[in-house]
């Protein structure tokens, strides 16, 4: 959430052993604070051991200090170019500006350096390997580090205090700790410095013991080293990752006792307080705070993220109202994107907006970090068109950009503009990381892709993602969606750590596959593994049993849930428990339930019931629950459908259509019925009665074959799922054109015999398509999966997977 690394320059700034220039910002857990070399006795020899320069090079070297000190690199690069014989003072000078600048800077460090190798009147010397080394750092670039490492030892400078602690910091940034503690253990002194670089690379790389081992180390090899400041600064970022409370008050204490409170106030506070606050100690945190006399934009940062990471977004932005009344001064990128969070959190997109006008008005909108959380903002309220527009307006963009561009198409229902956007995330160049594939992978699931889901798992394997967790589960939810629950299994079977959303998601995959004995045989395994359940893992449970018929357990758990396991009923398990029970054909027994439950029933409840009235045809109750779900008001579109077709089933047409007229006065449009179907990486979309498939012949040819067919076994149409007032011979063809069965007719042409043919459909399969599909796989001999809108249905040799029970 936030970055310690401007309180970390200040330190660095104040506590060096000679002036040097302003730094750019470093990540405080890989950077300790560098220790330039003494300053010689003569500023004139500063940067060099070479004779006393002219009036002339004096003057030029004067001139191209002052621009470096304006911060004016260009010019000073520009004088020089100019400048006839460069000395070493010059090369150090800007090598030292460039290395300084950040990785966007360093390759100039390093050129600087190659022609200073070719330059024979001023070799390197002493004060050039500490900022190339530097450099090398910034961009990570082991190769040329190497080289230098082999350059500073002919010069006869591998055990130099500077050069060994430049090196150190290169070796643990590219996590080459081997070679960080061969330079280290062959130091012939060492000092604090020193120590915290090896430190503070143990804690970059999230190494716990090392870096706790490390320190006990420093304080044990000489009576005269403490840990200082920067000690803290590297080793507090580490404790907030492992939720080191204990460890993180005994560092508190140790600061207090070493008066580094008075020191370096503000650099150790704002460690403090952000430790505390990622601990979920938000007293202590604001209490660190408040006792800080010095704060900056570092410090308001992170009391501010704090109290979003522990989802206290009203408090976060009452901090974020007291940051601006004390100026605008310490208005950052980074306090803008925890509020921006906040905001994205409480759905208030009217603050949001705000927000957006006060970077604008800032000259902070073009800062990444808060470019990416308006995106965020933007996408998780459901404004995507907003977002769209934000993100092709931003001048830079990095993974996360795309990352919150592709999540916010998947949580808006666009998954083919998630893979749109992700190809041109690879077109640039642009590395996806774990949040990326754990947002594009959703969207495999959500149109049913299996080869595009498949591809997404080569490519977390290839780079290196396939152990993470939440891959895991997402790469599972995928696979189970996409009717391959056998998959999901495996990677479950497999995974290295699960945790309670992995359970969760194997127990709603058996769920919707109708395999609620497995879903139940794994809730028990969780004993075994010392998972406890929640509540949503009741919610799936319950939903598995009610998908299988399992009545008498989905009732058991339901008990067992409060009674065993403590966990207080919401809404959302007393919707599956009506679900279990009216599914069950249950009915009365579902409607006492809801008189029964503690807390006011709301339209979802009324709506699953109202819906097993209809698969059940009891119009007398499904007119009552009806007139409940009027005086309540239906929230989708939904109930008004299943209202409707109540009445359409039983004859009354014109009540039928007034229900729709009220339905398209409110706004609410019924989805058409719509089956796809993934052939060769391709998918391929039918809506019911279309003839647009450039083999619409071919696929209404093959259909009336199969009506032949399977009359001929006995099938009768079951006109009563028509709902609109037509003669019974036009109700029949409405009937056999529905979408799933054109999908399936195409799947027939299209694949082979031993292949599975896999149709998803945006709706609930009607009772005429169920019985038609059934024959289907009986007279073509093929194996047939169904995903609708409730559950898979397996179909094979005339049988269905749910027994006839969705």
């Amino acid at each position: 959430v936030f970055s310690l690394s401007s309180g970390l320059v200040e330190f660095q700034r104040n506590h060096a052993m000679r002036p040097r220039l302003p730094a750019t910002k470093l990540k405080p857990a890989a950077a300790p604070p560098r220790r330039p070399p003494p300053p010689p006795p003569a500023t004139a020899r500063a940067l060099s051991t070479a004779a006393p320069p002219s009036d002339a090079c004096h003057l030029q070297q004067q001139q191209l200090d002052d621009h470096i000190a304006r911060g004016d690199l260009t010019r000073a690069r520009h004088l020089f170019d100019r400048m006839p014989d460069p000395d070493a003072r010059a090369y150090n000078a800007l090598i030292r500006d460039y290395s300084w600048r950040g990785p966007a800077h360093a390759a100039g460090a390093l050129a600087l350096y190659a022609a200073m190798l070719h330059d024979a009147r001023c070799p390197p010397n002493k004060y050039t390997f500490p900022f190339v080394l530097k450099a090398c750092s910034a961009l990570q670039d082991l190769r040329a580090g190497r080289a230098i490492h082999r350059h500073a030892a002919r010069a006869g400078l591998h055990a130099d205090l500077f050069v060994c602690t430049a090196l150190i910091d290169l070796y643990m940034k590219c996590a080459r700790f081997g070679p960080a503690a061969a330079v280290f253990h062959a130091m012939p002194a060492r000092d604090a410095v020193a120590w915290n670089a090896m430190l503070a690379g143990y804690a970059l790389h999230g190494m716990y013991h090392h870096a706790l081992e490390c320190l006990l180390r420093m304080q044990e090899g000489c009576a005269s080293l403490r840990p200082n400041a920067s000690t803290l600064v590297a080793l507090l970022p580490l404790l907030a990752q492992q939720s080191a409370l204990c460890q993180g008050k005994s560092v508190h204490a140790y600061s207090i006792r070493a008066s580094l409170h008075d020191k370096d106030g503000v650099l150790v506070g704002t460690a403090l307080l952000d430790m505390y606050a990622k601990c979920g100690e938000l007293l202590y945190a604001r209490r660190v705070f408040e006792a800080m006399p010095m704060r900056n934009d570092v410090t308001w940062s992170a009391i501010i993220g704090g109290f979003v990471v522990c989802g206290r977004m009203t408090g976060a932005f009452g901090l974020f109202k007291d940051m601006l009344a004390q100026g605008l001064g310490f208005l950052s990128p980074t306090s803008v994107a925890s509020a921006l969070r906040a905001c994205a959190s409480l759905a208030d997109l009217h603050i949001g907006k705000q927000l957006h006008v006060l970077l604008a008005k800032s000259g902070l909108h073009s800062d990444l970090t808060a470019g990416n959380s308006l995106l965020s903002m933007y996408a998780k309220a459901g404004l995507i068109d907003e977002a769209t527009a934000l993100f092709d307006e931003m001048a830079a963009k990095d993974t996360v950009s795309y990352s919150a561009l592709v999540s916010g198409y998947v949580q808006n229902g666009m998954a083919d503009a998630a893979f749109l956007v992700f190809r041109k995330m690879q077109a640039c160049n642009v590395q996806p990381d774990v949040a990326t594939m754990v947002s594009l992978i959703p969207a495999c699931a959500h149109l049913a892709a299996l080869q595009h889901g498949k591809c997404s798992h080569g490519s977390v394997i290839v780079r290196g993602m396939a152990p993470e967790t939440s891959i895991c589960n997402a790469l599972m939810d995928m696979y189970a969606k996409c009717g391959r629950i056998d998959l999901s299994r495996q990677i479950f079977d497999v995974m290295p750590a699960r945790d309670i959303v992995s359970w969760n998601t194997m127990i709603a995959g058996y769920g919707i596959h109708g395999l609620g004995k497995e879903a139940t045989a794994l809730f028990l395994d969780m004993k075994n593994h010392a998972c406890e359940p929640d509540g949503v893992t009741f919610i799936c449970l319950i939903s598995a049993c009610s998908h299988s018929g399992l009545v008498t357990e989905g009732k058991r758990w339901f008990h067992m849930m409060a009674q065993k396991y403590g966990i207080t009923p919401r809404m959302e398990h007393y919707i599956s428990m009506v679900d279990l029970l009216a599914r069950g054909g249950f009915l009365d027994e579902a409607y006492q339930f809801i008189q029964t439950m503690p807390m006011k029933a709301d339209v979802r409840v009324w709506g699953a019931l109202l819906a097993a009235c209809r698969v059940h045809k009891n119009i007398d109750l499904g007119k009552q629950v009806a007139r409940m779900i009027q005086k309540l008001g239906p929230e989708g579109t939904g109930n008004f459908v299943l209202l409707s077709n109540i009445f359409s089933a039983a004859g009354r047409f014109d009540e039928a259509a007034e229900v729709r007229i009220i339905q398209k006065e409110k706004g609410f449009n019924k989805s058409p019925g719509c089956s796809w179907i993934e052939i060769n990486g391709s998918l391929h979309a039918f809506i019911g009665g279309d003839r647009s498939h450039p083999r619409s012949p071919e696929i209404y040819q093959e259909l009336d074959n199969i009506l032949v067919d399977i009359n001929k076994l006995g099938y009768q149409a079951d006109t009563s799922f028509v709902l609109q007032d037509l003669e019974e011979e036009e109700k029949e063809k409405a009937l056999l054109y529905h979408s799933e069965k054109l999908a399936i007719a195409f799947g027939v042409l299209t694949l082979s015999e031993d292949k599975t043919i896999f149709v998803t459909k945006n709706l609930r399969v009607c009772g005429d398509c169920h019985t038609v599909i059934k024959y289907m796989s009986l007279v073509r001999r093929r194996d047939i999966i169904v995903r609708d809108a409730n559950r898979f249905h397996h179909f094979k040799n005339g049988q269905c997977s749910c027994g006839d029970f969705w």
